[in-house]
């Protein structure tokens, strides 16, 4: 029986996300996977972008129930953390008891790139606590993003592939995605 994957990430987004998600797909196919993506969904007609938007999420959901584990691109989108919406699916997918699998191209970790955003304005306080300058606590567990998205990874059994990409190839290198993938099909065994 093939093994179903939910292929979640920000790639969506991308000016060449057909591109993108197509080599993605590709790759899970060569692997012995049956990848599921949301840039393959189809949606249903709509009156309003709300209504839209309240169809791809049910689209999406009903992808991830069929999937059997989730691969999730975990790179900083749009900021220092990753993605909303693949946030989300990830812990769909965690509270569903699903395997879970994820990567980024990113090899700073998630304090060190609160750090930069304030210039390095960043400090310990009285405590042994790693504040911003407004005095707001930062994760500083050396984990690739939020504790909730790389430690609920880890404590299922599942792995985040650290990768470091150039930064105009944040999206589209794939070596980390190659290994995470490779992970996963053993540990899907």
């Amino acid at each position: 029986m093939t093994r179903k994957v939910y292929l979640a990430g920000p790639e969506v987004f991308l000016p060449n996300a057909r591109e993108i998600l197509d080599r993605k797909a590709a790759l899970a196919r060569e692997a012995g996977l049956l990848p599921l993506s949301p840039g393959d969904l189809e949606i249903p007609h709509t009156n309003s972008r709300r209504e839209r938007a309240a169809a791809i999420n049910a689209v999406d959901e009903k992808m991830m129930i069929q999937a059997d584990a989730i691969i999730a691109n975990l790179t900083p989108f749009r900021g220092i953390a990753a993605d909303t919406g693949t946030a989300f699916e990830l812990g769909f997918m965690c509270a569903s008891g699903k395997p879970v699998f994820a990567y980024t191209n990113v090899a700073r970790d998630h304090s060190g790139r609160v750090s930069d955003l304030y210039g390095g304005a960043v400090a310990y306080d009285a405590e042994g606590r790693l504040r911003d300058p407004n005095g707001i606590a930062i994760e500083d567990f050396g984990l690739a993003d939020n504790l909730m998205l790389h430690a609920g990874i880890e404590r299922r059994g599942g792995v985040l592939i650290i990768g470091d990409a150039a930064r105009d190839a944040l999206y589209t290198d794939l070596a980390a995605f190659k290994t995470c993938l490779a992970v996963a099909v053993e540990k899907l065994r």
